[in-house]
């Protein structure tokens, strides 16, 4: 057995039917190499690892150089994805191994980040990874958004094929990315692929001549269904004014259905609207996103309450020893753990899966424990509630 990296070309014969097979339907068309060479330009700057017995390839993995807002701050995240293994090789640990080697790789790179969607999340949890909330979905009938007909909004809307908007898309999921936790976005190369499909509508909210919301969209037939990806909006007044356009296409299609963050509550938008909201996870079919910290420089200059806790990291491959976390500034600061060594500050035991669910905001303390993620006392939990307050973080880029 050998794990090497592949050239591009090589992912057509090696890498791609070996996604296609866990991914797609089997056994895939022989039209299928054509389509995955019309893919491979989006792949060029990914690192893909293989595994390889007597030249045969029997596992993949990939990692997508990808950036994300980490509690305000915009860092290098290592996207992993088409993580996969021949039917004849499975449960041998050759994912196990592969992951390793490429995390390893990503770090050196200096990924402070890393996040994917699992096959099975116990499975990543134990390579310290913590789940995020999924987006939810939101299907309702157009008819529902009549009054928002009637409702004086400011602005404009600007509609066009997403292949003519892709630059106005691009800038405006770039603000995103500044402002929003948790925000995160593919890289050139990869974005791309959205434009030259040119398969979606783009539709903008603007003010004075500035995008303040954006959703892009298809409606897959008349009757049907008018399928929306996520809607983005800076404020209310943006968003009803996205859901006011569709709202125009009452006698064209029968449901909206609309992707949406989860701090999204669609249910309280308009007083009669008749709306069923989802996040639906399941295993394999629908899994929720996961991420963890791959270097603890991710936190140093994070916006922190004013706690301050010694920790112990345990059990981890890339976070490991003590450090004592100071927020008294207001700006997190990581100092040798010997430092709060003397027993006026609390300590705490934490997993990097525990250490990066306070991080990304989606646990409590308390949580953490109950979760087998870390032994966290009275006294330590206060001072990482503080430091970490809890926050709902929106991925946003979908593998």
């Amino acid at each position: 057995m050998r794990i090497r990296r592949l050239a591009a070309e090589e992912r057509l014969t090696t890498s791609f039917p070996l996604q296609a097979y866990a991914f797609e339907a089997s056994p895939m068309a022989d039209s299928r190499t054509e389509e995955f060479r019309e893919y491979l330009p989006y792949n060029a700057g990914n690192r893909t690892l293989v595994v390889e017995e007597d030249g045969l390839t029997t596992a993949a993995a990939s990692a997508i150089p990808m950036r994300q807002n980490l509690r305000g701050r915009v860092l290098p995240m290592a996207g992993v994805a088409g993580v996969a293994t021949h039917p004849l090789a499975r449960r041998r640990g050759h994912v196990r191994t592969l992951l390793t080697r490429l995390l390893d790789e990503q770090r050196e790179e200096e990924h402070a980040l890393t996040a994917l969607y699992p096959f099975r999340a116990s499975f990543y949890e134990r390579f310290g990874y913590v789940g995020l909330p999924r987006r939810r979905t939101a299907v309702f009938s157009p008819a529902d958004l009549a009054p928002l007909l009637r409702a004086e909004l400011p602005g404009d809307v600007g509609w066009e094929r997403i292949g003519a908007g892709w630059a106005t898309w691009r800038g405006y999921t770039e603000r995103q990315l500044r402002e929003r936790h948790g925000f995160a976005v593919f890289p050139e190369f990869r974005a791309v692929s959205l434009r030259d499909r040119d398969d979606r509508w783009l539709l903008t909210a603007v003010r004075d001549g500035v995008p303040v919301g954006a959703v892009t969209y298809r409606i897959d037939d008349h009757g049907g269904e008018l399928i929306a990806d996520d809607l983005l909006a800076d404020d209310p007044y943006a968003r009803a004014s996205l859901l006011r356009f569709f709202a125009h296409h009452v006698d064209q299609v029968d449901r909206i259905r609309v992707e949406l963050p989860a701090d999204e509550l669609p249910e309280l938008w308009l007083t009669d609207l008749a709306v069923h909201v989802e996040a639906r996870v399941s295993r394999p079919g629908s899994p929720a996103p996961m991420a963890r910290l791959l270097s603890l420089d991710a936190l140093a200059g994070l916006p922190a309450g004013t706690g301050r806790v010694r920790v112990e990291l345990v059990g981890d491959r890339w976070l490991a020893g003590a450090h004592l976390l100071d927020g008294a500034t207001g700006r997190l600061e990581l100092l040798p753990g010997e430092s709060g060594a003397s027993g006026s500050v609390p300590t705490a035991t934490l997993t990097a899966a525990g250490l990066s669910a306070l991080a990304y905001g989606v646990l409590d303390p308390v949580e953490v424990a109950i979760r087998g993620l870390g032994e966290v006392p009275p006294d330590a939990a206060t001072e990482l509630r503080q430091i970490f307050p809890r926050a709902l973080p929106y991925l946003f880029a979908d593998f």
